[in-house]
């Protein structure tokens, strides 16, 4: 069985460093794993570099990069979805205007996801604000089970620790 496994915002810092591990057996055991890199049009060419690099590094586990700048060819029968691309803050943006840049982008993975992934697809989502986008997404994608999206949130997690900890004069490990 070939697991496949989209993930968008490839040619990024967190996608780079995700390959190897979804690649190499770390992530998904010994099963094959075929790789659908998602980027926006101006990101793509970096990515010929990249799948060259998986290709030649071997894994015993990768059996095909894809590369492509449309989420249906992405998606298509994926049964995996890692959702890292999304318009990052810049500096001066206020929340609200992140927010309404992302639901355009994430409201078009979403329907991508309805359109074309496997009925029981598991969807991660870890551009932020993540909780807000991995909603957008699940509610485009009604045919798919809510309990199938996860928004990773564990690094919001890890700041108010050490906020409170900063606060409170202690270790972030005693909280």
């Amino acid at each position: 069985m070939v697991i496949r496994v989209a993930l968008s915002g490839a040619a990024g810092n967190i996608g780079y460093a995700l390959l190897p591990l979804l690649a190499s057996g770390y992530v998904f055991g010994s099963n094959a794993v075929e790789l659908r890199l998602l980027e926006i049009p101006q990101a793509v060419g970096s990515l010929t570099g990249t799948k060259m690099e998986l290709m030649d590094c071997s894994f015993p586990c990768l059996t095909d990069v894809i590369i492509t700048t449309d989420p249906l060819v992405a998606f298509n029968n994926a049964d995996v979805i890692i959702l890292v691309g999304g318009m990052p803050r810049r500096k001066g943006m206020a929340r609200k205007d992140l927010i309404q840049a992302n639901t355009k982008i994430f409201s078009s993975m979403g329907k991508a996801i309805e359109a074309v992934a496997s009925s029981n697809v598991k969807v991660l989502v870890v551009a932020n604000p993540a909780n807000t986008n991995c909603l957008v997404a699940l509610t485009e994608a009604s045919c798919i089970p809510t309990k199938n999206f996860c928004a990773l949130t564990y690094l919001d997690h890890q700041r108010a620790k050490g906020q409170i900890a900063t606060r409170l004069g202690v270790s972030a490990n005693s909280i």
